[in-house]
């Protein structure tokens, strides 16, 4: 039976998880902090929250996470990104940027918010973050719809559409939601994708329609940090517990998609 392990800090979306572990039969576990007991070595373990505490704990107790690789969405083909993509670093955009540009971290990590800045100034400064810093440099471009997609094994297990027209996609009511015809065509763009672009096992996809371009790939999350929005969590957990792989059970097909994991020393 799966344990699902959450980090300390609650969230909507972690409680929606945990309560979905009882209607499927796992086991939850919330951790009081960054360190894992060892009784979970070896157990088969999904991970959820915050990127570097599923790296810090997965490295504790042998569980390898799955991701894609930092410059897989700027190498995708141009029919799937629809607008200028670079991979920089952060010290180069502070030293040039010309024009309004959207910037944002490329590991993933959100250690600053992806949005357009108009002047380095707006950036975050030295004192917060170094110049070394990997970040996708990126045409703006307007969506006028997003989706968010849970995949498993090469099919949408879960599909929520999450920003329309810029705002999010919630009625007062809480259900999610967008024009049956962009939720008809954002699933069968995803097909596209997975017919055509390699992917981890388990992953987040988020697509989206550019306005006058067409459909294109907004970027790729990890699972174990990806936000719900309204997916089925049940489903969702299905992904969590196929992007999180004990250090024994590596396949040939997962070693590509192994990201480096934080191992942070927790005596310091």
């Amino acid at each position: 039976m799966p344990l699902l392990l959450l980090s300390p800090r609650y969230t909507s979306d972690s409680k929606a998880l945990r309560a979905a572990t009882g209607r499927v039969g796992w086991k939850a576990e919330r951790l009081g902090g960054w360190r894992a007991p060892g009784r979970l070595r070896g157990q088969d373990v999904a991970l959820y929250g915050e990127p570097t505490f599923a790296e810090v704990i997965g490295a504790q107790i042998g569980v390898r996470l799955l991701d894609v690789p930092h410059d897989w969405l700027p190498e995708l083909p141009e029919r799937h990104r629809r607008r200028h993509i670079d991979k920089s670093t952060l010290g180069d955009v502070r030293e040039s940027l010309p024009e309004p540009t959207f910037v944002k971290p490329a590991d993933g990590r959100k250690a600053f918010e992806g949005k357009v800045y108009s002047a380095p100034a707006e950036l975050p400064g030295r004192d917060v973050l170094p110049d070394d810093m990997p970040v996708f440099v990126c045409e703006p471009v307007r969506w006028d719809v997003e989706f968010r997609c849970h995949v498993l094994d090469g099919a949408v297990v879960a599909m929520s559409p999450y920003l329309l027209d810029g705002e999010l996609a919630r009625t007062d009511d809480g259900l999610w939601k967008a024009p049956e015809n962009d939720v008809h065509q954002a699933r069968q763009y995803v097909e596209e994708i997975l017919a055509e672009v390699p992917v981890p096992p388990a992953t987040v996809l988020d697509v989206g329609r550019i306005h006058d371009r067409g459909w294109a790939v907004v970027e790729a999350n990890a699972a174990w940090g990806a936000g719900l929005y309204g997916c089925e969590p049940e489903q969702v957990l299905k992904v969590l517990a196929r992007s999180c792989v004990r250090q024994d059970r590596i396949t040939a097909e997962d070693r590509y998609w192994v990201i480096d994991q934080v191992d942070l020393d927790m005596n310091e």
